[in-house]
């Protein structure tokens, strides 16, 4: 076995920066959310509900998004220094897919809202429109793609009075397992997992176009990779914010004027899908709007006044696969049954600022990470699962000698 050299290409850290704010945003949702037993019993104090309300407004839905954008981005990137050494990579990121999906089903087994399966499986997707040289072919295929298709032609299918298009989603009945709330036992927390929530969590992907939109948005970002908008960033100085501007006109447009737009479509008791599948079409058109908004800004910022403080991002953002991982690892005992069981008590203004100081505490264990390694444990990992061999260098030489 041959030694695989680290990257000594220069890392974009703007796309790095960015990945640690979207793995923020979705820290933050699932602290609130109380890994997913947040729904067993909502808030009803008002100033908790404002708590919730603000960081699922801001987060929830966007920063998934956002993750999905910077794995297409890091799609290209991948495929395109192979391509420029004269390899082709494509059977070898199927298998680094597999086992990205592989850690997904086991984070599954822990936590049942795990995404990187769903992102491992949807990457699959990518490598045939890599072959689609047009970019102009490409971002029109995201773009379809991010109209949600599929929910578009149920819906129009249920105005027709199709049965099949009026039923209601399976994911509709999910349910909390008791194992979850009540349980003492580890093991059947996860058996519920893999019984229970490995199939519901496909089903809500896909029901609620979650799908879809992750196509969509790889596409989009493996379009960003190859017009160099991360390597190149002083092209697109006015670019960025003339998309801010829009995105963000686009995001308050649907905020305030979700009800009436979602309204013209009409509801009974008979036929009620084609209301509900419009209402969740509005709603992830503003959620895209919302997160381009944030990304632009947050781009914007760190290429210009708020790059020094920004950029206390980017460590997180190279590891963020390990982060991801130890949040749950951490904060699931915190609130199952099994654990702790602080669903039934935690508030949601305290979720939140554990979060945050959780966070920090992530942000300057990178620092001091890379200090000493080249990758995260879990990157290595799978790093070195990619190549089939343990001699991929993990301690920073500086750091051995």
């Amino acid at each position: 076995m041959t030694a695989v050299k680290p990257d000594f290409v220069p890392r974009m850290e703007g796309l790095d920066a960015l990945r640690g704010f979207a793995l923020m945003g979705l820290f933050l949702v699932h602290m609130p959310e109380l890994y997913e037993l947040y729904w067993a019993h909502p808030a009803t104090d008002p100033t908790q509900l404002l708590w919730h309300d603000i960081i699922f407004t801001t987060f929830a839905g966007k920063a998934f998004a956002l993750l999905a954008l910077c794995f297409g981005v890091s799609f290209f990137i991948i495929m395109d220094r192979s391509a420029k050494r004269g390899i082709d990579f494509t059977g070898r990121f199927i298998w680094r897919l597999v086992l990205l999906g592989l850690i997904g089903i086991v984070h599954g087994l822990w936590y049942r809202g795990d995404v990187l399966e769903v992102l491992a499986v949807m990457g699959l997707f990518l490598i045939p429109f890599y072959r689609v040289k047009s970019n102009t072919v490409v971002t029109a295929l995201g773009i379809f793609f991010l109209c949600q298709p599929l929910l578009v032609f149920q819906m129009v299918s249920a105005l027709q009075g199709a049965g099949w298009a009026n039923q209601k989603p399976a994911s509709w009945g999910g349910t909390i397992p008791e194992a979850y709330l009540t349980g003492k036992s580890l093991i059947e927390t996860i058996r519920m997992n893999w019984v229970d929530g490995h199939p519901f969590k496909w089903l809500f992907m896909l029901e609620a176009g979650r799908l879809s939109q992750i196509l969509g948005l790889s596409l989009i970002g493996m379009v960003l990779g190859r017009i160099g908008f991360f390597s190149q960033p002083e092209r697109f100085a006015k670019v960025r914010l003339f998309g801010w501007a829009i995105a963000a006109v686009l995001a308050l447009g649907l905020y305030l004027g979700k009800a009436k737009l979602v309204a013209l479509v009409p509801t009974s008791e008979a036929v009620f899908m084609p209301h509900s599948l419009w209402d969740t079409i509005v709603s992830s058109w503003f959620d895209l709007s919302l997160m381009a908004t944030l990304a632009l800004g947050f781009l914007s910022l760190y290429y210009g006044a708020g790059h020094r403080v920004l950029n206390l991002l980017a460590p997180a953002g190279r590891m963020t696969l390990t982060l991801y991982v130890l949040q749950s690892i951490i904060f699931v005992p915190v609130f199952y049954s099994f654990g702790l069981g602080l669903h039934a008590t935690m508030q949601q203004s305290t979720a939140v600022l554990i979060g945050i100081a959780a966070f920090a505490v992530q942000v300057a264990t990178a620092h001091l990470w890379f200090r000493y390694f080249l990758y995260g444990p879990l990157e290595w990992l799978w790093r070195a699962c990619t190549y089939l061999t343990v001699k991929v260098p993990f301690i920073r030489k500086s750091a051995s000698a």
